[in-house]
C-alpha cells in the first residue's frame, strides 16, 4: 500500500527494522519479530509496541523508504502486510522510477519527484476506493490492520475504529476496537499474548453503557452467553452510538428484511460509512418527532428564531428541511413546533440582509418569519425550488392570480361536492366507501340538548376553537404546551377524527395519495387469502356491543379497511388487535381517514407490533419493565419477577387500552397516544400500577393481582362523555360497581402526565433499541430450543452438540446475507413458519457448511457429490434443507453403524440424488440449482422464467397475498407419522454407471488416510469379487435361457469399465472430474446390476474398510474447527 510520504528519523530505527534490500534511492525493510526466526525477545517486544502504539510502524511488517545519498532524511512511501505485496511495490519502483531519477541534478528535485509520484498513485487509488473518511491516510492504515488481523472476506466494510481496553476477567488488554458492517472486532497483542475477538452484530443479546467500582464507564456486550466489556475509550458516547446503530442496522436488514431502498447511504452493506449511519439516525429521529412519512430524509438543519404571533416574541430553535416538509422545533423549553408541507407554501420572501430573515407564506393567509438564519439566501432558494416558486418580481402577481383561481375552484366544489371525485381521479365505486364517521351516523349530536354533559362538550369545542384562532388550524398549526393541556382534558367528539389525522401525520399521507384507498379497495375486494379469512372471522368480534358494528354499515366499512391494508402491506397482512383498533378509528374518522390512521399506527407509531411474533409489543413491554424499576421501586421490592407485568400488560400495548377500558374512556387514551406516541401508553401504565400500588403489594399471587387490575379498569369512567347509555360500555354494569370507587379517566391521565411526564421520547427510543436486541435473541433462542427438542429424538448427538450445530447452521444462512441486500437466502427465513422451517439452507449454503462438518473430507463445496447429498437429504424436494434433515445426514456419517453409513453412500448413487448421465450433470448448473419435485408433474412444465428468481419453490406465500395449503401440511405430517423404517431389501439395485461412481466415491473418502494403499486394494478386491459373482449369476441364467448375442459383449464391456474404476484411483480424486467415457455402454443395453446386500456382504469381508468406517470421529473438535473455518471459507471463496 502506498503511503503519503512522511519524514522519519533512523537514529534507533535499525534496532527495530531489518534491511532486506536497498539501492541508491530506496530501502526495503522488515520489522523485527516478523518473518523468519521471529526475532526472539526483541521481536516479542516489538510486536507488543506495534499493537499498543498507534504509529505507522505497526501498520505492516514491511515498508519501503526513500532517501538520497547526500541526505540523512528518510521518507516512508509504502508498506505491506506480506512480502509478496511489498515486493510488487519494490519491483514497480525499480522498473518505473529508478531510470527516471538519473536525469535529475539535485537531491531536492529527486525527492520532490518521488513524493509527487507517490501522491499521484494514492490519488489514483482513491478514485476507486470505497474509503471516504475524515482522515483517509489513517483510515487506510487501520483498514490494512483490520484485513490482516481478522482475515474476513474482502467485501466486509470497515466503518470506524477506536483505541480501548478489553477486559478479560479483571485484567485489561489494551488494543483496538474495529466496527464493521457485520462484525464487532477487537485485537490486542501484549508480550506474546494475542487476543482476537470477532462477534457478528446479529449474535448480540445486549448492548449497553455500564459502570461499576472497577470500571467507571464502559460498554457491555453480551453474546453467546459471554460478557464483554470495553473501556478507556476517548469518545465512549460516540462509540456506543455507532455500535447501537450498526446493531440496529443489522437487525433491521437480516431479521426485518428491510432494504433501505429510499436511503442510498444504507442500501448497500459494502458502502456503509460512519457519516451515512449518523445521517440515517438523524433522519429517523426527525421523522419520529414530526410524524412524517418514511420517505422523508433530513436534508438540512438551520438554527434560527421564529416569530410566534400568539406569544409576541421570537423563539430559538432549528429549521429542519426534508424533500417535502419544512419543520421547526423550539429549543428554549416552550415545546413549540410546527410542520409546513411544501405543497402548502405559496411564496418565500427575503428581508434585508441585516436581520438575515425570510418569510414563508402558507395557504390560509398565514406567514412564518424566520430570523437570524445564517445562510438565509440559500435556504430561501432551496424552499422556492422545492415548491416550484419563481424568485422573479412578476411571480407575486401570477401567484395572486393562481390563488384567485384556486379559491374559485374551492367555492365551486363546496357547492358541487360530487365533482370532487373527478378532480382526484376517483371512480364511481367510491360510492361504496363510507364518507362519514360511524359516530355521526349512529349517534348524531343533538344541538338543542342542553344537559350538563353536552354543555361541557360545547365548552371543550369552544376552547379548541380559541386555540385554532391563536395557533392556526390544519397542517401548519403550532403545537405547544397548551395543545397538550387540551389533549389531556379530552378532545371533543366532533373534532376527534380531525385531530387524530393531524397529530398522527396521516393527514399528509392522505393528501399526497388522492384516490389511493379507493383503488386499493377495488383491487382487494373479492380476493381470498389467509388474511381475508382471519378478517372475516374477527369482524363480529370488534366492539360487538356498539350499535355501529351491529349493522352491515359498520361491518362492511371495517372489512374494506382491513382488507385494503392487508393488500397494501402483505408483510403484516392482518393480525389480531388490528380489528379492535380499526373499529375505534372508524367511529370518529371517515373510512379513508381510518385507513390512513391505521397505516400511521402500524408502520410508524407502533413498528413491528402487528406481526406473528409481535416483536414491537414485546420490546415496549421490556421498556415498560425498565420504567417500573426506575419509577416504582416499592413494587419492584415486593414483586422481584416483573414478567407478570409483561403478560398482563400485553393487551394494553396492542390495543392502546381499548380492550380493557370502556370505549368512552379508551378514546381519551387514544387522543394522548396520537399526540405523544407510545410515551403516553407507558405513562398511563405506570399511573395504573401506582394507583393500585398498595393492593398489588398486599396480594399473594398473580391471579389476585390480575383480579385487582381488572376491577380497577371496570371502575374507570368518563364523567364528561356525551355518549348515550346504548353506546357506553361502563353503564352496563353500574349496579355491580356501585360499591366500588369510580376513577375518572381524565383525572387518571392528568395524574400520569404530572407524575411521569418527564419521561423523554428520546430515552424511550433508545431503550427500544437496547431491548429489541434482547427480545429478538430470546425469540430466536426459543426457536432453537424447540428445534433441538424435535431433532434430539431423531439423532444421537448430545444437546450441547446440537446447540453448536444449530449456531453453525444459522450462521451459514446469515453469511450469505451479510454482503448483499437482495440475497435469496433472506427469502428462506420466515418466522411465521413452523420452527424447523424458519431457517433453511439452499444448495450453495449447504455445500459450504457440509464440507466443513462431514467426517472424511471427501466432499468439497463445488463438487457434484455435494449436489447429490443435497438432493438425497432434501426429503420434500423443495430446494431447501432444514436443520433436521441436515443433522440426520451428519448423524448417520458420525454415529451410524457400518451398514447405515454404507447405505447412505449407496443411496447417493441412486435417483433422485444421482441422475445418471455425466453429460446431464455437466449441463446442470450447480450454482443455480433449481429442484423439481417428482410428485408435482405440473411443475415440470414450468419454464425457468416461471420460477422465483432464486429458483426455490415457495412453501409459504406472503400472508397478505396467498393462501397456505393446510391440507398439504396435514398430509405431510401424516406421512411422517406413518413412515416406516427403510430396510436394506427396499433399496433398488445399482447399475454399472452408478457402481462406477460409487467406487470413485469410496476412493475419494479413503484419499489421504494413513491406510490409503490397503484401502484401495480392498476396494479393488471387492469390485473384482462382485464382478465374478455377477458373471457366475449370468452363466447360470444363460444355461436356463436361450443365449443372446449381445450379452457376452456387454459383460466384457461392463467388466473392463468397472475394472478401470477399481484399478485407477489416481484418476478419481474428485467426483466431479470424470468424463463421458466413464459411463460405459448405453444404460438401455445393460441388464446387469448389484443389490445393496451384495455390496454390503462383499465390503464386510474387508476388515480394513470396516475398521475405517467404524473409526470414531471427535465431534467436539470438528465443530470447533468448523466455526473457525466458516468465515475463512467465505473469505477464500
Amino acid at each position: 500500500m502506498w503511503l503519503q510520504p512522511d519524514e522519519i528519523l533512523l537514529k534507533n530505527a535499525f534496532k527495530l527494522w531489518v534491511t532486506e534490500e536497498d539501492n541508491e534511492y530506496f530501502v526495503l525493510q522488515r520489522r523485527r519479530g516478523y518473518g523468519e526466526g521471529g526475532g526472539g525477545l526483541t521481536g516479542l517486544l516489538v510486536g507488543t509496541l506495534d499493537t499498543v502504539l498507534d504509529s505507522t510502524s505497526k501498520v505492516a511488517p514491511y515498508r519501503i523508504l526513500h532517501h538520497t545519498p547526500d541526505s540523512q532524511v528518510y521518507w516512508t512511501i509504502a508498506c505491506g502486510v506480506t512480502k509478496e505485496e511489498i515486493v510488487q511495490h519494490w519491483d514497480w519502483l525499480q522498473q518505473n522510477i529508478m531510470r527516471t531519477l538519473s536525469v535529475f541534478d539535485s537531491s531536492e528535485d529527486i525527492t520532490s519527484f518521488v513524493q509527487g509520484k507517490i501522491r499521484g498513485l494514492i490519488a489514483e487509488e482513491g478514485k476507486s476506493s470505497l474509503v471516504l473518511e475524515e482522515d483517509p491516510e489513517k483510515f487506510r492504515e487501520a483498514l490494512l490492520r483490520f484485513e490482516k488481523w481478522f482475515e474476513l472476506p474482502p467485501k466486509e466494510k470497515l466503518v470506524t475504529y477506536y483505541s480501548c481496553s478489553y477486559w478479560r476477567g479483571k485484567v485489561p488488554c489494551q488494543g483496538w476496537l474495529y466496527l464493521s458492517t457485520n462484525f464487532l472486532c477487537f485485537y490486542s497483542y501484549l508480550l506474546g499474548a494475542e487476543v482476537k475477538l470477532i462477534i457478528s452484530w446479529d449474535e448480540i443479546w445486549r448492548l449497553e453503557k455500564t459502570s461499576n467500582v472497577i470500571l467507571t464507564e464502559s460498554i457491555h456486550v453480551l453474546a453467546h452467553g459471554e460478557d464483554h466489556y470495553f473501556s478507556m475509550l476517548m469518545h465512549l458516547n460516540e462509540t456506543f452510538v455507532i455500535m447501537e446503530q450498526l446493531a440496529d442496522y443489522s437487525i433491521k436488514r437480516l431479521f426485518d428484511k428491510e432494504a433501505f431502498q429510499r436511503e442510498p447511504a444504507l442500501s448497500d452493506p459494502m458502502q456503509i460509512t460512519k457519516r451515512g449511519l449518523e445521517a440515517h439516525a438523524k433522519s429517523e429521529q426527525f421523522r419520529t418527532f414530526f410524524r412524517l412519512p418514511k420517505e422523508e430524509n433530513l436534508l438540512e438543519v438551520h438554527e434560527s428564531f421564529l416569530w410566534v404571533p400568539f406569544s409576541h416574541f421570537n423563539t430559538l430553535g432549528k429549521i429542519c428541511l426534508s424533500e417535502n416538509y419544512l419543520c421547526f422545533a423550539s429549543q428554549d423549553g416552550s415545546q413549540c413546533h410546527v410542520i409546513i408541507p411544501m405543497r402548502e407554501v405559496i411564496n418565500v420572501e427575503k428581508s434585508d440582509s441585516s436581520s438575515r430573515a425570510l418569510t414563508v407564506c402558507v395557504r390560509g393567509k398565514k406567514a412564518l418569519r424566520f430570523a437570524e438564519v445564517r445562510d438565509y439566501q440559500r435556504l430561501a432558494n432551496t424552499i422556492r425550488s422545492k415548491c416550484g416558486i419563481s424568485a422573479s418580481p412578476q411571480h407575486s402577481a401570477s401567484s395572486e392570480a393562481i390563488r384567485g383561481t384556486c379559491q374559485s375552484l374551492i367555492n365551486h366544489f363546496e357547492d358541487n361536492p360530487e365533482d370532487v371525485t373527478l378532480m382526484v381521479g376517483q371512480k364511481d365505486s367510491s360510492k361504496a366507501v363510507s364518507t362519514e364517521a360511524l359516530m355521526t351516523v349512529f349517534h348524531p349530536q343533538d344541538v338543542e340538548n342542553l344537559d350538563p354533559k353536552m354543555l361541557k362538550e360545547k365548552m371543550k369545542e369552544q376552547s379548541w376553537n380559541i386555540h385554532f384562532s391563536e395557533y392556526g388550524r390544519g397542517t401548519s398549526m403550532f403545537f405547544t404546551r397548551k395543545t397538550r393541556d387540551l389533549i389531556v382534558r379530552g378532545v371533543p367528539e366532533a373534532l376527534r377524527g380531525e385531530l387524530w389525522m393531524l397529530f398522527s401525520g396521516a393527514v399528509n399521507d392522505m393528501a399526497t395519495h388522492p384516490g389511493y384507498y379507493t383503488d386499493l379497495v377495488e383491487q382487494s375486494l373479492g380476493t381470498s387469502t389467509l388474511a381475508t379469512d382471519e378478517i372475516e372471522r374477527d369482524l363480529h368480534r370488534s366492539l360487538p356491543e356498539h350499535p355501529a358494528f351491529q349493522s352491515d354499515t359498520g361491518i362492511s366499512a371495517l372489512r374494506r379497511v382491513l382488507t385494503a391494508y392487508a393488500y397494501r402491506n402483505p408483510k403484516i397482512g392482518y393480525c389480531q388487535a388490528m380489528n379492535i383498533l380499526t373499529s375505534v378509528l372508524l367511529l370518529y374518522a371517515k373510512e379513508e381517514e381510518a385507513f390512513w390512521l391505521l397505516v400511521a399506527v402500524c408502520e410508524r407509531m407502533l413498528p413491528d407490533y402487528f406481526n406473528r411474533r409481535i416483536i414491537g409489543a414485546l420490546v415496549d413491554q421490556a421498556v415498560f419493565e425498565d420504567l417500573i424499576r426506575e419509577n416504582l421501586p416499592q413494587l419492584v421490592e415486593h414483586m422481584t419477577d416483573l414478567s407478570f407485568f409483561s403478560s398482563v400488560s400485553l393487551s394494553w400495548f396492542l390495543t392502546l387500552f381499548i380492550s380493557v377500558l370502556p370505549i368512552e374512556s379508551a378514546v381519551n387514551v387514544v387522543d394522548c397516544f396520537f399526540y405523544d406516541g407510545i410515551k403516553a401508553i407507558l405513562q398511563l401504565g405506570l399511573a395504573v400500577l401506582d394507583y393500585n400500588m398498595e393492593a398489588l403489594i398486599s396480594c399473594h399471587d398473580d391471579a389476585e393481582a390480575v383480579t385487582i387490575l381488572n376491577k380497577f379498569f371496570d371502575s374507570v369512567t368518563n364523567k364528561d362523555s356525551p355518549l348515550p347509555p346504548t353506546v357506553q360500555q361502563a353503564s352496563m354494569s353500574n349496579n355491580d360497581k356501585a360499591s366500588h370507587f369510580n376513577v375518572d379517566i381524565s383525572e387518571l391521565i392528568k395524574e400520569a402526565y404530572e407524575k411521569y411526564g418527564n419521561i423523554r421520547s428520546e430515552e424511550v427510543e433508545s431503550s427500544r433499541k437496547r431491548n429489541k436486541l434482547h427480545v429478538i435473541q430470546t425469540l430466536e433462542d426459543t426457536t432453537k430450543q424447540n428445534v433441538i427438542r424435535v431433532v434430539t429424538q431423531e439423532v444421537r448427538f448430545s444437546a450441547s452438540h446440537l446447540d453448536r450445530l444449530y449456531n453453525l447452521f444459522k450462521r451459514q444462512h446469515f453469511l450469505c446475507c451479510y454482503w448483499t441486500m437482495k440475497s435469496p437466502a433472506l427469502l428462506h427465513h420466515d418466522p411465521s413458519l413452523a420452527y424447523l422451517e424458519q431457517y433453511q439452507l439452499g444448495f450453495q449454503q449447504f455445500s459450504m457448511l457440509f464440507s466443513l462438518l462431514e467426517p472424511w473430507a471427501f466432499c468439497n463445496p463445488k463438487s457434484t457429490l455435494s449436489l447429490w447429498i443435497f438432493r438425497l437429504i432434501d426429503e420434500n424436494q423443495d430446494g431447501l434443507v432444514n436443520f433436521k434433515e441436515f443433522c440426520c445426514a451428519l448423524d448417520t456419517l458420525y454415529s451410524g453403524s457400518f451398514t447405515n453409513k454404507l447405505k447412505f453412500l449407496f443411496k447417493l448413487h441412486l435417483p433422485p440424488a444421482f441422475t445418471g448421465s455425466p453429460l446431464h450433470i455437466k449441463e446442470q448448473r450447480i450454482q443455480h440449482f433449481t429442484p423439481v419435485p417428482e410428485d408435482s408433474s405440473h411443475l415440470t412444465r414450468l419454464a425457468a422464467f416461471d420460477l422465483p428468481e432464486d429458483g426455490v419453490i415457495r412453501k409459504s406465500p406472503e400472508r397478505g397475498r396467498g393462501k397456505v395449503d393446510l391440507q398439504a401440511y396435514l398430509k405431510q405430517w401424516q406421512n411422517e407419522i406413518l413412515k416406516k423404517e427403510e430396510t436394506i431389501k427396499d433399496l433398488p439395485r445399482i447399475n454399472q454407471t452408478q457402481f462406477i461412481q460409487f467406487s470413485k466415491t469410496l476412493y475419494n473418502i479413503f484419499h489421504g488416510d494413513p491406510e490409503e494403499e490397503s484401502l484401495y486394494q480392498a476396494v479393488a478386491h471387492v469390485t473384482s469379487l462382485l464382478l465374478r459373482m455377477e458373471e457366475v449369476g449370468r452363466r447360470l441364467h444363460e444355461s436356463s435361457s436361450p443365449p443372446e448375442s449381445t450379452k457376452p459383449a456387454n459383460t466384457a464391456a461392463a467388466e473392463s469399465s468397472t475394472q478401470e474404476a477399481s484399478t485407477t484411483p489416481e484418476n478419481s480424486d474428485t467426483s466431479s472430474s470424470f468424463n463421458s467415457q466413464d459411463a460405459g455402454p448405453d444404460l438401455t443395453e445393460l441388464d446387469w446390476s448389484f443389490s445393496f446386500e451384495q455390496v454390503l456382504a462383499s465390503l464386510l469381508n474387508e476388515p480394513t474398510i470396516v475398521r475405517f468406517f467404524e473409526r470414531p470421529v471427535d465431534i467436539q473438535t470438528k465443530l470447533g474447527q468448523a466455526r473457525v473455518a466458516q468465515l475463512k471459507l467465505k473469505a477464500n471463496k
